[in-house]
């Protein structure tokens, strides 16, 4: 895991020794995609800054691939890597600052807290007009403190939320059903399978595999007088093959 998408950027740059000033924006985007599409197939939630910086080379990717009409005040053509490299030079200058300023804290931490902060704490409070929660606590900030609780619990509870339903149907399972169906009793009609499936969902799919079975001519489909209903029969080269086995089995 890395501190943030230059951090991450700075150790593709490093690993690979690549010049700083001249990155490679193909292979860097590349890289990144790829830790990116790991993250997610990991089920970690990519943080936005790593979004953005994805965004960012692509976005640079894109306009290295286009000839370069932006030119400075010089007259020079402006390298669309410019900023990213300014970004990253800063990002590394910081970086290397870090293990100063971690051994400084270290060296804070060891030391004795002098006398008297309390005192302290409360006539810098007093002097810059806000209470010292700490030292001041009552009931009535509790019961504030569990009201703004109870009021982000309530907002937590309001937002909208998906469900996601998987249905036990495929074209495929619904096909096989209808047409076993069909060859038992050579015709069937669409009410009955509304009835094997009230659901909406069910419906639908079974009125796909039947859309499927008539392109591939393994069924065929009479309508009679009124247009609520329909009889699903076998195909002309099928009922020949169930008539054939009928006889066969006389």
């Amino acid at each position: 895991m890395f501190e943030g998408p230059f951090d991450l950027l700075l150790f593709f740059i490093e690993r690979d020794e690549l010049d700083i000033h001249d990155i490679p924006i193909f292979q860097i985007t590349n890289e990144f995609m790829g830790y990116i599409q790991q993250l997610e197939q990991l089920n970690i939630e990519v943080a936005s800054d790593f979004i953005l910086t994805a965004a960012t080379l692509m976005r640079i990717k894109a306009k290295m691939l286009l000839p370069r009409t932006e030119k400075d005040e010089e007259g020079n053509e402006i390298d669309p890597r410019q900023e990213l490299v300014q970004h990253l030079l800063e990002y590394k200058k910081y970086k290397g600052i870090l293990p100063d300023l971690a051994l400084m804290e270290a060296q804070r931490l060891a030391q004795e807290n002098r006398g008297n902060i309390e005192e302290e704490l409360q006539q810098i409070a007093q002097a810059n007009h806000f209470e010292y929660e700490l030292q001041d606590l009552s009931l009535y900030k509790l019961m504030r403190v569990f009201e703004k609780v109870m009021l982000r619990f309530e907002e937590e509870e309001k937002r909208p939320k998906h469900t996601v339903i998987t249905y036990p149907y495929t074209i495929e399972t619904q096909r096989d059903h209808i047409l076993s169906r069909v060859q038992e009793r050579d015709r069937v009609a669409f009410s009955e399978l509304m009835a094997e499936f009230p659901d909406r969902i069910g419906m639908i799919f079974n009125f796909l595999a039947i859309l499927d079975m008539l392109q591939l001519n393994l069924i065929g489909i009479e309508v009679g007088e009124g247009f609520n209903d329909f009889t699903i029969t076998v195909a002309d080269g099928e009922a020949l093959q169930v008539t054939h086995l009928k006889v066969e089995e006389n």
